[in-house]
């Protein structure tokens, strides 16, 4: 059984702490490392490992950090050279080779983003769950079987953004940026539709946008799409 907890999930930050109750795990430190060991209790030395997707400092803030204190982060090597991350507990991850770590069997997938080398996770553990994190993305080429849980990016929608941009309230250059970088609730959809979701458990909702999301409406259009519960993470 996997337990996902949500540290933060906005521009601001974001965090996860995952774990199968065998193997905990970080996924993304982007806050001060101080603010993830308050979140966590101070039970750091419970986190086998933290990956991190990406150089953006609201997903790799604390990752020098993290590794000072003893915990290895796995990223892509374009993401530790844009980080200016070196030494032992770097692992650096090359796209689609499987690793283990502790009861997980981790798999890295490139995603399209306006970053160095940016990564997607597929984790699976001994107990046959699978899980895949997908965030800060506009596409994904890849499709996945059995998955169990889902933590999925999403940032807004495009009918809501339309709407801003007519009112005055979003500038154009914001919604293009926006349409480059960020998974929305249509693409959320789409990509759902286009995937085996037939075993899913949980679905979690990420990164939603203060000005261009809206919570209750995307926790219910994905639930009556997938019948899966749906949890939208604390911003």
């Amino acid at each position: 059984m996997i337990n996902i907890q949500c540290l933060g999930s906005s521009s601001a930050g974001n965090a996860y702490r995952i774990s199968d109750g065998h193997t905990a795990l970080l996924l993304e430190a982007g806050f001060p490392y101080k603010s993830i060991q308050r979140a966590l209790q101070f039970r750091m030395t419970e986190i086998a490992g933290c990956l991190i997707t990406h150089e953006h400092g609201d997903h790799s803030r604390a990752a020098a950090d993290i590794m000072r204190a003893g915990i290895p982060v796995y990223t892509s090597r374009g993401t530790a050279d844009a980080l200016g991350l070196s030494g032992h507990r770097l692992r650096a991850v090359v796209v689609l080779e499987p690793f283990t770590l502790g009861s997980w069997t981790i798999m890295g997938f490139g995603v399209e983003h306006d970053a160095a080398e940016p990564l997607g996770w597929l984790l699976a553990n001994q107990d046959g769950d699978k899980l895949l994190f997908l965030t800060d993305s506009y596409y994904c080429r890849y499709k996945f079987q059995g998955l169990t849980h889902i933590m999925i990016e999403c940032n807004y929608s495009i009918d809501i953004v339309n709407r801003r941009v007519l009112a005055g309230e979003l500038h154009p250059a914001q919604k293009k940026r926006l349409l480059r970088s960020h998974f929305s609730l249509e693409h959320v959809k789409e990509f759902l539709k286009a995937n085996d979701t037939r075993q899913v458990d949980e679905i979690w909702l990420l990164h939603l946008s203060d000005g261009n999301s809206d919570a209750a409406m995307f926790k219910r259009e994905i639930q009556e799409l997938t019948g899966a519960a749906v949890q939208v993470a604390d911003r």
